[in-house]
């Protein structure tokens, strides 16, 4: 099979012939139909992020299960599936209290001395897999847990952004912010997972959303989802929220990861707002609270993947989206071949527009 290889962090990525695994007790390969281009990736691309390598990286995907191995009890060949990186176990102190989404998922990877799920077919070689997925191929070798059966129904190309972008997104919203009707949010950071939170946040009946970008494209993007109001991301955005809301909002989501998008998150509060962290900020960086800020009860807070349960959260995702409810359609800007990889994430460098989609000819 074909896929996108990171060899050396800072270098564009390279297309290699790959050999995948057969599928041992609990694991399914799955035939990849679209894979969604995350910020996420390009995190450890540009090796701001520590992973062995050579690696696969990409983690948004959809497909179809081609074959499963022993014990595998969730999904069947022929199910249409979206994938997930919150792999769980389902016996961990998180998985049975709940909280999947921080499961490690130790038991969802092949352990030493097994032979690897992926391999270069040249000569043999070892290419980890990454985020338990290793979605920029063709094919993909999961264990069970970390992809859910979804409606035939539903197009694999829209259903690829739910895996993480839709999935992150409106989990903030429903899951980690439980916000309540009524209640205002600002959206900090307009891409895929922001644009997702702004729809998640509508959907809610949040009272007034507004969304932060220095891009004007995606603040239109933003009101289109379902933003009451939009503004610039510039030096006085935090006393402008203040302002608009008479006092700060409930809910302040960071959806970009960069340590000044944290701190406006955390100053557009109002008193005894939340302050919920979903990009994925500098390794060395911190995002804190004042003494001030404690004495009004604000409060931040982290939320992996939504803190989703994601085996429930992403049929009924699905579901929203075929009700007319969630707009997967405005998310995407465009689909391209896995050829077109390098020149999507540089797009996304450029920060013009939301989702670019990799579709694989099925």
């Amino acid at each position: 099979m074909k896929a996108a290889v990171l060899v050396e962090p800072g270098k564009p990525l390279e297309l290699h012939d790959l050999t995948v695994s057969k599928p041992g007790p609990h694991e399914v390969l799955i035939r990849t139909a679209a894979c969604g281009l995350c910020h996420s990736d390009l995190h450890f691309i540009d090796g701001a992020y520590p992973h062995p390598l050579p690696a696969v990286p990409g983690h948004e995907a959809a497909g179809i299960v081609e074959a499963v191995g022993s014990e595998v009890r969730t999904v069947k060949v022929g199910d249409a599936v979206v994938t997930c990186l919150s792999a769980f176990c389902g016996h961990c102190e998180f998985c049975v209290t709940g909280r999947m989404s921080l499961c490690l998922g130790g038991d969802t990877r092949r352990g030493a001395g097994q032979p690897p799920r992926l391999t270069r077919t040249d000569d043999g070689s070892t290419v980890n897999q990454m985020l338990n997925l290793s979605a920029f191929a063709e094919q993909m070798l999961v264990h069970e847990h970390a992809c859910v059966a979804i409606t035939p129904d539903m197009p694999l190309d829209r259903a690829a952004v739910i895996g993480c972008a839709v999935t992150t997104g409106a989990g903030a919203v429903f899951n980690a912010a439980k916000l309540t009707p009524g209640e205002t949010i600002c959206v900090v950071g307009c891409g895929g997972v922001g644009l997702a939170t702004v729809n998640a946040a509508k959907i809610a009946g949040a009272g007034r959303i507004i969304a932060v970008d220095p891009m004007p494209e995606k603040r239109a993007l933003a009101l289109k989802l379902g933003a009451t109001d939009a503004i610039d991301a510039g030096p006085d955005a935090a006393k402008e929220i203040v302002e608009m809301t008479k006092g700060g909002v409930h809910h302040a989501i960071e959806a970009v990861g960069r340590p000044a998008s944290g701190d406006l998150a955390v100053a557009s509060l109002r008193r005894g707002g939340t302050a919920t962290i979903l990009g994925m900020m500098p390794l060395n960086h911190k995002v804190g609270l004042s003494a001030m800020d404690l004495l009004a009860s604000k409060k931040v807070q982290g939320a992996i993947m939504g803190g989703n349960h994601f085996p429930v959260d992403l049929p009924r995702l699905v579901d929203f989206y075929m009700r007319g409810l969630l707009d997967l359609d405005t998310i995407i800007a465009e689909r391209i071949p896995l050829s077109g990889i390098n020149e999507g994430f540089e797009k996304m460098k450029q920060g013009h527009s939301a989702r670019s989609v990799i579709v694989f000819d099925q």
